[in-house]
C-alpha cells in the first residue's frame, strides 16, 4: 500500500474517531454500550463493541506500527459515515441506540 493511501486512511480514521482511547474504553464498559449492535457468532459481543476494543488498541499505536491495521481503520471510517447519514429525526439522540452504536465505533455525534 502506498504511503499516500495510508496517510489518507489515517486522516479519515482520525476524523471519524472523535473519542480518546480512555473515553472509548470507559464507554465500552457500560451496559448501554454492550446492549446495542448486531451480535454474530456465539460470543454475545456485538460487532461494534468488538471493533471498539480494536479502536482503543489502534489509538495506542504509533504510526509505524499500523501495518496490518489499515483495513480496520478504513472500515471504521466507512461505518461512521454511513451511520451518521441515518441520524434519527424524532428520537432523543442523546440516549438513542443510534448514538450508542456510533460510540462503540469511537464516534460521539454529540461531541463538539
Amino acid at each position: 500500500m502506498a504511503d499516500d493511501d495510508r496517510d489518507a486512511i489515517r486522516k479519515d480514521f482520525d476524523e471519524a474517531v472523535n473519542m480518546s482511547a480512555s473515553e472509548l474504553g470507559k464507554w465500552l464498559d457500560t451496559d448501554e454500550s454492550q446492549e446495542v449492535g448486531q451480535k454474530s457468532g456465539g460470543s454475545g459481543e456485538s460487532t461494534g463493541h468488538e471493533m471498539g476494543r480494536r479502536i482503543v488498541e489502534l489509538l495506542g499505536k504509533k504510526k509505524g506500527d499500523l501495518d496490518d491495521d489499515y483495513a480496520a481503520m478504513k472500515k471504521v471510517h466507512g461505518y461512521v459515515q454511513r451511520h451518521m447519514a441515518q441520524e434519527p429525526k424524532k428520537e432523543d439522540v442523546e440516549s438513542s441506540k443510534w448514538r450508542y452504536s456510533l460510540m462503540n465505533w469511537g464516534h460521539d455525534p454529540l461531541k463538539k
